[in-house]
Formats: C-alpha cells, structure tokens, sequence
C-alpha cells in the first residue's frame, strides 16, 4: 500500500534521499505552476478534465468518478511504463490530495510500482512555501548589485553564479526583466512559480555567508518580491555600478534584441509615451520605426530610465552603498571581486 508524505517531510527528504517529484494533474495546471523539479505524468489530458470536470457539474460525482475511470483504464499500460522509467524513489501529488493522485498511487502500487503519495497535493505546499516565506528564515548577508538600466547586473550576477558565488536571480525566476520593455521574448512567470522557486533557492543558500541579488522594485512583471525578503534585501549591502551611456546602450541591444520583436517594443514605448518630453518622444517613436534602436535605446535612458533611478540611489546611506565606476561589465566584475576578497580578509 502506498504511503502519504507531508510536504515538509518530502522537502527534508529531498535534502537526502532526492525524490522524483511527479505531477498527475493536467498539463495545462502544471504550467500554470507546480513544485518546482517535478515532472508531468498526468491522469488526464487538459481536454479530459475539462471534461469530466463538466460531467461532474452537469449529471454528478458518481457519473464524473465512472467517466475518468473509463478514460485513465485506456491510457494505463503507457501511464504506468512511464513511472517504471524513473529509478528514484517516487512522489505524486495533484491538487489537493484527492482521486486523481489516489488513483494513480492505488494502480501504480497493484502494478508493484513504489510511490508515496504528497499529503493535501500542491495546496499544501503552496500553503508551506507562503509559511516559510512569512517566517523567513535566512541568515546570510544580502550583496545587491545596483545601478542604472543596462549596466550589466544581470551579467555580473550570473558571472558569479559561475564562478561558484551564491547567486538569487529574481529576474530569472519571474521570467521578466523589471522594465516595461522587460517581458519581451520572455515568459512571465505568476505569483505562484515565483514564491515557490524563491523559496528553493532561500533553502539551498540557508548556509552560504554572502548571497548575491539584483536591485529590485517590489513588483517584477507578474510577481512581487515578499515582503520579508525584500525588506532584506533593503538592508543589504548595495553595490552601484555606473557604466559608460555607449556600453550600456550595447548591453541593452544585445540583451532585448529589439530587432527581433519591433512591434512588442513600439507597443510597450507607447505605454509610456505620454511620460517623454514630447519631441523627444516623438524622435524615439521615429527611431523604432526606422529601426534605429541605438539611439531609440540611448534617448530612453537619458531621458526616461535615468532621471527615475535617482530615487533609488539616493534611498541609502554612505554606509550602506558602494560605487563602482567602470569601463565595462568585466572591469566593473573585477572591482567587486576585489571588495569581495577584501572584505573577508
């Protein structure tokens, strides 16, 4: 008979003893968020739950439970050989605990397949991710890289990562860069996905002395940061990169290729518009109709993006902020790595 697993039992155990986390609900509900790792197995198709969703509203459970019955017999030799591919130990889970994980752990088990089954599904967990975030628990000291758009924070952060420096990219995990022009050729990821990552990467760096961020606002494309890590990023370290107006305008072409996408980046620029001295917003628009992006770039920065930053580098104290001036994104690296090494001297 299979077992039922608490969610903070299967996070502990996969500190140890790494569980293949399997998701049995639909695809459509796995993309819109799941625990994260896992991997789709479902019992039904997004077209099936739809309907045997609706046979249970229209005529009833019992004609619903018959239904799925009849749709999850025909697809078990597959749904089962699936399983039997993955050798490490097994949990599934779907939304709530109920038939569908059931079911699956029921045959799996008859059919000698080993799987425990995820106590309360992803609401469970989702439940457990906000508690750990509401009662955050992270002692390490936050390094915030800040700094004007295009000033290669992104790059730097993930230089890092490389050379083995604990690194949060939160732009990453949102799946948007943080600028009105930030989703573009991205997929923005929901509240959900975001928490949840979040949280696994908090718990993988409980122990490192220094984690690495990027300067955030609150809100990055779908997501918000919560409010006890944000207030900790807040009273972090914070690094203010300044680079050359040419590099960053080279950084920030490279990065969005607005030449891939003209109409999402003239879309987004008109979201904003209104917000530009008007000859100056009317020589953008020109610039992105031309497909001059330098320059459409450049003027952006000088006369949107810039005059906002203010704000932020001014929100904190001498104590609490280093300048770096840089020539470039790798001169910019190495100034960091040098107060780094200092630092822990």
């Amino acid at each position: 008979m299979f077992r039922d697993i608490a969610v903070e039992d299967l996070m502990n155990q996969q500190q140890d003893t790494p569980n293949t986390i399997i998701d049995v609900r639909s695809p459509k509900e796995f993309n819109e968020a799941t625990i994260p790792g896992s991997v789709n197995i479902p019992v039904f198709s997004n077209e099936e739950r739809v309907e045997v969703g609706t046979i249970y509203k229209q005529v009833g459970q019992e004609a619903a439970k018959e239904k799925g019955l009849e749709i999850f017999s025909n697809k078990l030799p597959e749904f089962i050989a699936a399983f039997k591919t993955i050798d490490t130990p097994k949990t599934v889970f779907c939304w709530r605990g109920g038939m569908r994980s059931k079911t699956a752990a029921t045959v799996l088990d008859l059919m000698g397949v080993e799987v425990a089954r995820l106590s309360g599904g992803i609401r469970a967990y989702r439940n457990w991710v906000m508690e750990q975030l509401e009662n955050l628990d992270f002692p390490p000291d936050l390094y915030v890289l800040n700094g004007c758009t295009g000033t290669g924070k992104t790059i730097i952060l993930q230089k890092l990562a490389d050379m083995g420096y604990p690194m949060i990219d939160l732009e990453g995990l949102a799946g948007h860069r943080g600028s009105i022009f930030g989703q573009i050729g991205l997929n923005p990821r929901n509240q959900r996905t975001f928490d949840a990552a979040l949280i696994h990467k908090i718990k993988a760096f409980k122990q490192a002395p220094v984690v690495f961020v990027e300067g955030e606002s609150k809100r990055i494309g779908r997501a918000e940061i919560p409010d006890a890590f944000y207030n900790k990023m807040k009273n972090g370290m914070h690094f203010f990169i300044e680079l050359p107006i040419e590099e960053r305008v080279n950084i920030i072409l490279e990065e969005y290729t607005p030449e891939k996408y003209p109409e999402k980046f003239m879309e987004a620029f008109r979201l904003i518009k209104k917000r530009i001295h008007i000859p100056i917003a009317k020589q953008i628009e020109e610039d992105l109709n031309t497909g001059d992006f330098a320059n459409a770039v450049k003027l952006l920065l000088e006369y949107y993006y810039d005059p906002r930053y203010e704000y932020t580098n001014n929100q904190y104290t001498d104590k609490q902020k280093i300048t770096i001036q840089a020539a470039n994104v790798e001169h910019a690296l190495q100034q960091l790595l040098t107060y780094i090494k200092n630092d822990s001297a």
